[in-house]
């Protein structure tokens, strides 16, 4: 077992959990920030679950590879429990996210006005 090889692809899944949270949860807050429109922000979203997935998958096989493959010299320092722990503690955060989401009110979105219509001051 390639416990560095393991460390590098639970690094990849940690990163996807994180690009996930913040795709989910925070772009809202990222595009009023930035000044983004309604289509650059679905836009990003997309992209952004798109590279966690594709970020995911890879650490997943890494982590396998380095299950499979014989020990090193090297690796007796590796430490695999504090990714670990964070990737726990990602898992932890993005449910309590998600449970905390459904109670929140959506937020209104300011439309273009139409042609002819006016502002109420």
């Amino acid at each position: 077992m390639r416990k560095r090889t393991i460390r590098n692809g639970l690094r990849l899944v940690l990163t996807a959990l994180a690009l996930i949270i913040i795709a989910s949860f925070y772009l809202g807050s990222v595009g009023d920030a930035l000044s983004l429109t309604g289509e650059v922000e679905l836009r990003s979203y997309r992209i952004g679950i798109f590279l966690a997935a594709a970020l995911g998958s890879y650490g997943v096989v890494v982590a396998a590879f380095g299950f499979v493959l014989p020990a090193e010299k090297r690796d007796a320092d590796a430490r695999i429990m504090p990714v670990f722990l964070m990737i726990v503690v990602g898992m932890f955060l993005f449910f309590y996210l998600l449970a905390a989401s459904f109670n929140t009110p959506q937020k209104p979105r300011h439309e273009r006005l139409r042609p002819g219509e006016a502002i109420t001051i």
